[in-house]
């Protein structure tokens, strides 16, 4: 007889499913990221938000109107780096920027190394040379070209009558030199003051907002934290005392620069004939303050950096007010010293301290030289063969700042100078300037050799794919079994897959850059330091194709630097006005400016800092208040912004997290140029964290790409092959079908909700979501977190599309 097995046990309803969609660069519309024209703000404020469908907005009420289904959600962050048209200032902030990205692009290491400490300090150092170098250019126009040498030449001033005070024809107060330096120093001390109102506002806006205590990892700042992935740590996202630190040094070094620049020429007249000694003493005094001035903000730039084990709420008072004030306290008196009337003293020349930029460049070149020398010795301890330029990628990058600081700066000194001489060529025969110092000339003469070889590289692979792509084209065809080959598709498809593939030479190009700047760099160091005369005319009977060659190598690379200054502001004007423009510049700041400010407190700000804590926020919420599921889903950078953000939750919550990354430069671009952050190392460690996680990738993405990109299954990156699911295809069909009647377009980067795939892949996230995982053993060593990860299922087998 069989046993009556009792009352049926009531079967208890799934727990809700929630869909939190993040977009990439560029930004997206809430109505275009639900496909509904009618969105409402569930949860954020004007600059970013979660939405939802107007319909779904009390979807945890009415959990019957989604069965088997998630609620989808949408953060829009967007205009964290595209909002008003004061974002267009941040054009300015471009080397800045670049000096930033090179602390983070350093080679995997332990944390907490000398080597490690090395490499942070030299590139805070050069971050702040570039500082210098911005404001020393500033100076040089405001001072040099303008006040000095123009106000001072009866042939520069005519026509001019915004100079007219300033002529000593005209015997007015201000046509004294000191007079007109003293009256100029207000603009770059401006520049400098602007340069601390930004950082200062932002700062208050993203590093003061105190992330929530929900990391991954005990705030312990004496635990010892090898192997901890350092995007977990509690302090992370949190610089809010580096930046105040750094802005303070940075600040006080610009006014420093500008007090060195007004004094130079006052205390040399002082110190001759002319002089008194009094004053002349004076003058010492205010350069050895200046000096002393520059030392300590040195200091202040290599003390120890970043904070990540824990939230540090301490604040330097000391440092982020007094030094500041007494660099400013010091620039008022230089201010007063320079005014002072020196009868009987003309302008000639230049102004005196024109040999400070070659300082500086054999400055940045020799920390460029030992950054490179700590970044082989950190990849040599931990080898990663998918890392740029075999570990030189943060060196490479920081010559790329340094290279575009110096064609700044020397564009607009190049540029004021044209524009003051008229028609004549300044530092040439018959010209009323002396013109800028021979350096900045003989720097933009290196420009075009520069292109050159960049044009070069860029045909060498332009034939390379070209190549890749007729041997493509053949195999197309047969990826879609059952289609009648067509040349023309075969090659549209082939050549999509090529250009995607060009994306994993541009190591090959930012070497060619760091390399041909810094030997030609040195060569225009040494040109300029022996001849003291501009490339034309240290040329001037030589033999006469390398004459030749000078001449148009300076006359080519002012027009080239003149013309990029024009495009460059009108660049930035048009940002100001055009918001289409402003997102434009918007997708550069996307990807440069997902890192914290560590190394240069200028840069246009972390917008990471503010975006993390905002989803940590929400998905710890939402899962702590209903009990769901969620799928966090990430396409392009939003996929490294959910990963950051899965990173610094607290394992309850990861527990009932899933993560979706697609068209995702989590290991194409972040992990070749960022391994300590993004390498196989921590990426594995991540998929440990993580309960389920799974990434889709096209072979026509120019972006993104596996997170398993090695051959070695027992490597830093084992466990990461069963993340990948692609090639996916694309196009969807090769020629008309019954369910693409019209020719299905190549989607790349774009449209992967539009791949059944893709909501395939989501709902069987969901579902494993809904099975109990098993706990971890406390005493497992080999795991790192709390919760042992649960065994990935079989991928479905890929559909075609794999010839790539």
């Amino acid at each position: 007889m069989t046993p009556d097995p009792g009352p049926a046990v009531p079967r208890e309803p799934a727990p809700a499913a929630l869909e939190l969609l993040v977009h990439g660069v560029g930004g997206a519309d809430p109505a275009a990221l639900l496909d509904d024209p009618r969105t409402v703000r569930i949860t954020g404020d004007a600059t970013a938000a979660v939405f939802r469908r107007t319909d779904d907005a009390d979807a945890e009420t009415r959990p019957e109107r989604f069965p088997g289904r998630p609620v989808p959600e949408a953060y829009v962050w967007s205009r964290l780096t595209s909002g008003n048209g004061t974002r267009a200032l941040w054009l300015l902030l471009l080397p800045f920027m670049v000096a930033n990205l090179a602390h983070w692009a350093r080679p995997a290491a332990a944390p907490g190394g000398r080597t490690v400490r090395a490499y942070g300090v030299l590139v805070r150092l050069l971050a702040l040379s570039l500082t210098v170098l911005l404001t020393a250019a500033a100076c040089e126009v405001a001072l040099d070209l303008v006040a000095w040498q123009c106000a001072g030449s009866p042939r520069c001033t005519a026509g001019r009558s915004w100079l007219g005070p300033l002529e000593p024809a005209g015997g007015g107060w201000w046509s004294a030199p000191g007079r007109r330096l003293a009256l100029a120093a207000l603009v770059p001390a401006a520049l400098t003051g602007l340069l601390w109102y930004l950082s200062h506002r932002t700062w208050s806006a993203y590093e003061s907002q105190r992330p929530p205590a929900t990391g991954s990892w005990p705030e312990d700042p004496d635990e010892d934290r090898a192997g901890i992935p350092a995007l977990g740590r509690p302090g992370f996202w949190y610089g809010r005392r580096l930046v105040a630190r750094l802005r303070a040094a940075h600040t006080a070094a610009g006014l420093l620069t500008v007090a060195a620049a007004l004094a130079g020429a006052p205390a040399r007249h002082d110190r001759g004939p002319a002089g008194s000694p009094g004053w002349a003493l004076a003058g010492r005094a205010a350069e050895a303050l200046t000096v002393l001035g520059l030392v300590v903000c040195t200091a202040v730039v290599c003390r120890r950096g970043r904070s990540e084990g824990r939230a540090d709420d301490r604040f330097d008072r000391a440092v982020v007010r007094a030094l500041p004030g007494c660099a400013l306290g010091l620039l008022v008196v230089v201010l007063g010293y320079a005014a002072r009337s020196r009868p009987g003293w003309s302008a000639e020349g230049r102004l005196p301290g024109d040999r400070s930029f070659g300082l500086l460049m054999l400055l940045q070149g020799l920390l460029v030289l030992a950054l490179a020398g700590a970044a082989r010795r950190l990849h040599r301890r931990a080898p990663d063969p998918g890392a740029a330029l075999a570990g030189l990628g943060g060196p490479a990058v920081a010559m790329l700042a340094c290279a575009l600081g110096g064609v700044m700066t020397g564009g607009v000194a190049q540029w004021v100078a044209d524009w003051l001489d008229g028609g004549a060529s300044p530092g040439e025969p018959g010209s009323p300037l002396a013109g800028p110092p021979v350096l900045l000339s003989w720097q933009a003469a290196v420009l075009p050799p520069v292109l050159l070889v960049l044009l070069a590289l860029a045909g060498w692979f332009g034939v390379r794919g070209a190549l890749a792509r007729r041997r493509l084209a053949p195999a197309v065809a047969a990826e879609y079994p059952g289609e009648e080959p067509q040349e023309a598709r075969s090659r549209t498809i082939a050549g999509a897959r090529t250009a995607a593939a060009l994306t994993d030479t541009a190591p090959w190009f930012v070497a060619a850059v760091a390399g041909v700047t810094l030997l030609l760099g040195a060569g225009a160091l040494a040109g300029a330091r022996l001849t003291d005369a501009v490339p034309g005319e240290a040329a001037k009977g030589a033999y006469p194709p390398l004459e030749a060659a000078a001449r148009g190598a300076q006359a080519l690379g002012s027009w080239l630097i003149g013309f990029g200054f024009l495009a460059f502001v009108t660049w930035g004007r048009r940002a100001y006005r055009d918001a289409a423009a402003r997102r434009t510049i918007g997708i550069l700041w996307d990807v440069g400016t997902f890192w914290p400010r560590a190394a240069h407190p200028f840069a246009p700000p972390c917008y990471a800092e503010r975006a993390v804590p905002d989803l940590t926020w929400r998905m710890t919420s939402w899962t702590e208040r209903t009990g769901g599921r969620l799928v966090i889903s990430g396409h392009s950078q939003g996929s490294v912004l959910a990963a950051a953000a899965v990173w610094q939750l607290p394992p309850p919550v990861r527990a009932r997290v899933a993560l979706l990354t697609y068209g995702s430069p989590l290991r194409r671009l972040y992990g070749r140029w960022f391994p300590a952050y993004f390498g196989p190392g921590p990426l594995a460690a991540l998929h440990r964290e993580v309960h389920c996680w799974r990434n889709l990738w096209r072979a026509t993405d120019p972006i993104g790409g596996p997170v398993h990109a090695g051959p070695d299954p027992a490597g830093p990156g084992a466990g990461l092959a069963d993340v990948d699911r692609g090639p996916l295809k694309d196009p969807l069909a090769y020629g008309r079908t019954r369910e693409h009647p019209l020719p299905a377009p190549v989607l790349g980067h774009s449209d992967y909700q539009a791949d059944p795939v893709f909501a395939a892949e989501r709902d069987a996230l969901l579902a494993r979501l809904a099975v109990p995982q098993p706990q971890a053993d406390p005493d497992d060593p080999t795991l790192p977190g709390p919760r042992a990860a649960a065994p990935l299922t079989p991928a479905a087998a890929d559909p075609p599309g794999t010839a790539a």
